[in-house]
């Protein structure tokens, strides 16, 4: 049986006044284990009585220290990546959430230790791995296209 993780694909955009590629940075966390890659904030504990989007919400703060209050969920965006973790068969899900301030301040929990605020570009780069980075590109693609 696949491992199950949830988490959020955490963006903002610049305050400027055309939105193009450029506006839109991702948040991505580095893993304080052995292997230190850098993924959106996620977690495999679903807590009792707790849906996916709430174990995404939960993990965000325990991990990132954004509060589901300081997130917009974007309407429409459910993802889920299939790969093998550590021999293991593991799906994770995530959706799309814009902090509500452009400067939050993010707190890392132990099982980080750095963050970055990246375009797509340098976010694909730094995430490494295929499925992240087409994910990733998905959800900008998805924010270009819903932006009125």
């Amino acid at each position: 049986m696949a491992l199950r993780a949830c988490g959020l694909i955490i963006f903002r955009r610049r305050l400027i006044p055309k939105v193009d590629n450029a506006s839109i940075e991702f948040l991505l966390l580095q893993a304080s284990d052995g292997i230190h890659h850098w993924t959106p904030p996620k977690g495999s504990h679903v807590e009792p009585g707790e849906n996916e989007l709430e174990t995404a919400l939960r993990e965000t703060q325990e991990e990132a220290g954004l509060k589901a209050s300081q997130l917009t969920i974007i309407e429409g965006f459910r993802r889920e990546l299939n790969y093998v973790a550590r021999k293991k068969p593991k799906t994770v899900i995530y959706w799309l959430a814009e902090v509500k301030d452009y400067d939050i301040e993010i707190r890392l929990s132990h099982e980080h230790q750095a963050y970055r605020w990246l375009g797509l570009e340098e976010a694909c780069q730094l995430a490494q791995f295929k499925d992240m980075e087409a994910l990733l590109q998905e959800g900008h693609q998805f924010l270009c296209s819903t932006v009125a």
